[in-house]
C-alpha cells in the first residue's frame, strides 16, 4: 500500500501545533490511530511508526505534544529532558491536544473518527491509558510499556486511578525486565480492568527490557517487537474495522 506522509499544522487551544501525519493514498476515510510520542519527542522513529500504520490502512497522526514547552529532540540528557520539558507538560494540556488532533483529522475528510484508536510508547504509553479514560468515544488503545502507577507532572493522576472511566478495549504490551514499570503494577491494572468489566489484555514478555519496539535503541528485541506489532494490528483490526 502506498502512503501519503507529511508534517501538517493543526489548530489547538491558543494557537497551532505541528504534527506528523501518514495515511494510505486514496479517498478514505480510513480508521484513525493517534500516535503518542516517546519521552524523546517527534523524531524519525515515531514518524516511521506512523508510516507503518498507514501501510496497514490507518490514518495515523502524531502531534508534537511538547511544542509549548520545547524541542525534546534537541536534549540528549534524559534527566534534563524530564526536568526542563516533560515535568512541565500537564495531562489536561495533552488531552486537549489529542482531542484537537482528532478534530483536525476529521476536518480533512480522510479519517473516520468513529473508528478511533490510540497507541504510544513509554511516556506516551502512559498517555494512552489516560486518554482512554478521557475520551469515551475511543474504541481501542494499545499502550507500549507505559507506566500505570506514576505521573510525570505534579498533580496529575495515574492510569490506575482512571480505570472506571475507560470504555475502550485496551491491549497493554510490557517487558518483564522493565525496572521502571514493576510487573505487579501492570498485573494490578489488568485485574482492576477485569473487575470493572472492561475489555483488556496485558501481555508481558519475559526477559524483555523497556523500549523493546524501538529498533534504533539497544533495548530493541526482535521477537517481542514483531509479536507485539502483530498483536496491535490484530487488536485494531478487531475493534476499529
Amino acid at each position: 500500500m502506498t502512503v501519503d506522509a507529511a508534517v501538517v499544522t493543526m489548530p489547538v487551544a491558543h494557537g497551532e501545533m505541528s504534527a506528523y501525519r501518514a495515511m494510505p493514498t486514496g479517498d478514505g476515510p480510513f480508521p484513525m490511530v493517534l500516535v503518542v510520542q516517546e519521552i524523546f519527542g517527534i523524531h524519525e522513529w515515531i514518524k516511521a511508526v506512523c508510516r507503518r500504520l498507514a501501510e496497514a490502512g490507518y490514518f495515523a497522526i502524531a502531534p508534537d505534544l511538547y511544542a509549548r514547552q520545547g524541542d525534546a529532540t534537541r536534549i540528549a540528557d534524559i534527566n534534563a529532558l524530564i526536568r526542563d520539558i516533560v515535568s512541565k507538560v500537564p495531562d489536561a494540556q495533552v488531552m486537549g491536544d489529542l482531542d484537537a488532533a482528532v478534530a483536525y483529522a476529521k476536518s480533512t475528510g480522510k479519517a473516520d473518527v468513529g473508528r478511533l484508536g490510540i497507541t504510544g510508547f513509554c511516556w506516551g504509553g502512559r498517555i494512552v491509558w489516560m486518554y482512554a479514560g478521557h475520551n469515551p468515544a475511543l474504541k481501542a488503545a494499545v499502550p507500549w510499556y507505559g507506566p500505570v502507577a506514576r505521573a510525570y507532572h505534579e498533580g496529575d493522576g495515574t492510569a490506575q486511578d482512571i480505570v472506571p472511566r475507560i470504555e475502550a478495549a485496551v491491549l497493554g504490551l510490557y517487558g518483564g525486565e522493565d525496572p521502571g514499570i514493576p510487573n505487579e503494577t501492570t498485573a494490578r491494572i489488568g485485574e482492576a480492568m477485569k473487575a470493572a468489566g472492561k475489555t483488556a489484555e496485558i501481555v508481558t514478555y519475559p526477559e524483555t527490557p523497556h523500549g523493546f519496539l524501538a529498533d534504533y535503541r539497544p533495548s530493541y528485541r526482535k521477537g517481542p517487537a514483531e509479536d507485539g506489532w502483530k498483536r496491535m494490528l490484530d487488536w485494531f483490526g478487531k475493534y476499529l474495522r
